[in-house]
């Protein structure tokens, strides 16, 4: 995720997204007080300009809020704790401690059809299993499937950001996104995990009834909210 004090911006960072090229973009505008949260080493060498992670460290306030956030922080050193890949909305506005902040910055996510997600999902999972397994064996073990996107734009079950961009139209509505901050960003996003898919098939041919109906109920409010279709 990325908090922008300089430009008055809150990314929240969901997954299977192209959310780390959004991230990689927009540490490109970002200032030196600004925060940015780690990425996987691996995905760094994408980032060929811009700021790396910076400011999200957050000394000893873990020893009251402890119970709140329990496994979710990267630590460098003992004590050392802070904003973190993917974080939830609620952690990310608790750790703020700044409701004015919180309130007044420009605050988006991107989304993408669930169905297709999941399909993205699985092939990330799997990238380095020569045999994996089927796809409907991996959608009936929800414990390993589900993806908790909705989770990270929301708060109480309710949507807390102020766009929500799609990944089907995804340099189109991250230039809308900036706009909205008086922003602008004229290059291609940076493309990171996008080669992890080794089939050729339509999203729609992994499906079956069943594996097609458990994405409906896990991903209602997204759905939803965004009108996906199969």
């Amino acid at each position: 995720m990325i908090i922008s004090h300089e430009h008055k911006f809150i990314f929240l960072k969901t997954r299977k997204t192209a959310g780390t090229s959004v991230e990689l973009a927009l540490s490109q505008l970002c200032g030196p007080d600004d925060i940015i949260t780690q990425i996987s080493p691996k995905d760094e060498p994408f980032r060929a300009s811009g700021r790396g992670p910076q400011n999200w460290r957050v000394h000893g306030w873990w020893q009251s809020k402890r119970p709140l956030f329990k496994r979710y922080w990267f630590r460098a050193n003992a004590g050392d704790y802070g904003f973190y890949n993917h974080m939830p909305a609620a952690a990310a506005k608790a750790l703020l401690n700044d409701d004015a902040v919180w309130r007044s910055y420009f605050k988006f996510t991107f989304e993408r059809n669930p169905w297709d997600r999941q399909v993205s999902a699985y092939h990330f999972r799997y990238r380095r299993t020569d045999n994996p397994p089927p796809f409907s064996s991996y959608m009936r073990r929800k414990r390993r499937a589900w993806i908790n996107n909705y989770e990270i734009y929301s708060i109480d079950g309710e949507p807390c950001v102020d766009f929500v961009g799609k990944f089907e139209s995804l340099t189109a509505d991250f230039r809308q996104a900036l706009k909205q901050i008086g922003l602008a960003f004229d290059q291609e996003l940076p493309r990171a995990k996008a080669n992890y898919r080794r089939s050729p098939k339509h999203y729609r041919d992994y499906y079956d009834d069943e594996t097609r109906a458990i994405v409906a109920e896990w991903y209602a409010p997204e759905i939803r909210l965004l009108n996906y279709k199969f």
